[in-house]
């Protein structure tokens, strides 16, 4: 078929069509992936377009897979979380929505709570296993969408599930419209999709679903979960594990919109945001994210990191308010008793902290010199300066300053820091090679009357 394509105005053939390619044994790419060694990186030069859609959001699973590697939170605590998840996205509702598990009391529970907010984003959504009964169950929460898992490599097909291609799709396909006969809209977690036979068993099953999202007229959604993390940003890598040839394919071919399509990654190669971004690059309007980044093995996309990532690529925050990130930090290390690494960006205590002198005396002169951006107004956290045996008279006058005199600029030749420097060089003469502590600082002023 050839038709005219509005959004890329160019005439475009779309011919292709995909078929269930069934087979005794599983297809497991044991060239890409030996087990025995690290997973290869290959490539195809297959160069697929850069086509991000006009609208692009962050769907929440922090109470979902957020819990699965963490005690479970409270009814109270997830109320708490969900209302500054709210805030973060702002009136626009740039989190468009965030999925609970349903099957303990303290789950639906919390549920209601958040229902009797009366939020209009997160919308509430939830997450089941694939049985009638569950959707029945999803139904009476007053849900409209609900996650179901439909596993789609052979690892998981043959491997766990011990069926044939042809037997888990019937099996899927059955699920997914008794959902549809209940009246929950359906989100299929194709799990493990960067180990999946794409063409062979990943497109046309998406079509499938397609095909009954149109008879039905309720869009069935499409999450694309890299499991464990295999999935490759770069142009011109090969499938299964490109984001761009996934993300291209199951618009192109399987006849996907944007809004049906949505990006689950995970961070076990350190490549959870770029790949999260990557999907909105080439077509994906959602990504799915945990507050920071809590979730199975090495976690999730970390949900703050994207609400940054969205102001890069689109040049505005559409509402969404940043310093919401240091509440939620709080909240968690605070409330939850959840230590944050202190490097880690955005959240950590000291993602924004020097120790070198030569960093000091830049951010004396001029701040924007060696801090990222203004992170004290967009994120409530201003530079920061730790005293070490490097931090030399700017380290000392930047501490100061903040510390001692409110903000007032003091130079590094000011007497006052000079006392205070001759103070720090001394303890590390006298051999101390750990960071000077604020009170062993602030102690120390008092004693030389700073």
């Amino acid at each position: 078929m050839i038709y005219f394509d509005k959004q890329r105005k160019m005439l475009m053939e779309s011919e292709y069509r995909y078929s269930l390619q069934d087979r005794e044994d599983p297809h497991l790419y044991r060239e890409m992936f030996p087990y025995t060694e690290i997973p290869k990186c290959t490539f195809n030069q297959r160069v697929n377009p850069i086509d991000p859609p006009e609208d692009i959001w962050i769907t929440d699973t922090t109470f979902r897979d957020g819990q699965q590697s963490r005690a479970p939170y409270a009814p109270d605590q997830i109320v708490e979380l969900f209302k500054l998840l709210a805030k973060l996205g702002g009136p626009n509702g740039k989190i468009r929505q965030s999925e609970f598990f349903l099957y303990s009391e303290r789950d639906k529970e919390a549920i209601r709570k958040c229902q009797d907010l009366g939020l209009p984003f997160p919308e509430i959504t939830g997450w089941i296993r694939a049985h009638k009964r569950d959707f029945e169950l999803a139904k009476g929460m007053g849900l409209k969408e609900c996650g179901i898992l439909v596993s789609c490599s052979d690892y998981h097909i043959y491997n766990k599930l011990k069926k044939t291609r042809r037997q888990a799709m019937e099996d899927y396909l059955t699920i997914v419209r008794d959902a549809l006969s209940i009246g929950i809209r359906p989100r299929c977690h194709f799990e493990d999709i960067t180990r999946a036979d794409f063409y062979g068993f990943v497109v046309p099953f998406a079509g499938e679903l397609n095909n009954i999202s149109r008879e039905s007229g309720i869009p069935i959604k499409v999450r694309a979960c890299d499991t464990l993390g295999y999935g490759i940003p770069y142009s011109g890598a090969s499938l299964p594990r490109s984001i761009p040839g996934i993300i291209y394919g199951l618009r192109n071919y399987a006849g996907l919109e944007p809004e049906q399509l949505e990006w689950h990654g995970h961070n076990d190669f350190y490549k959870a945001v770029v790949n999260s971004a990557t999907a909105w690059l080439y077509g994906a309007a959602g990504v799915n994210c945990s507050l920071l980044g809590i979730g199975e093995r090495t976690g999730n996309t970390p949900l703050e990191a994207m609400v940054i990532e969205y102001a890069q690529l689109r040049g505005t925050l559409d509402g969404m308010d940043t310093t919401v990130i240091r509440d939620i930090a709080d909240y968690y290390e605070q409330e939850l008793g959840y230590p944050i690494p202190p490097k880690t960006p955005f959240v950590g205590a000291d993602f924004n902290m020097t120790q070198a002198g030569i960093h000091a005396d830049g951010i004396l002169k001029d701040e924007e010199i060696y801090n990222v951006f203004d992170t004290a107004t967009l994120l409530k956290s201003p530079p920061t300066v730790a005293i070490t045996a490097t931090s030399g008279a700017a380290g000392i006058a930047m501490w100061a300053s903040r510390n001692l005199y409110g903000g007032a600029r003091l130079t590094k030749d000011d007497p006052r820091v000079t006392r205070l420097k001759e103070w720090v060089d001394a303890q590390y003469a006298a051999g101390r090679v750990t960071t000077l502590s604020s009170s062993e600082l602030l102690a120390a002023a008092g004693e030389l009357g700073i």
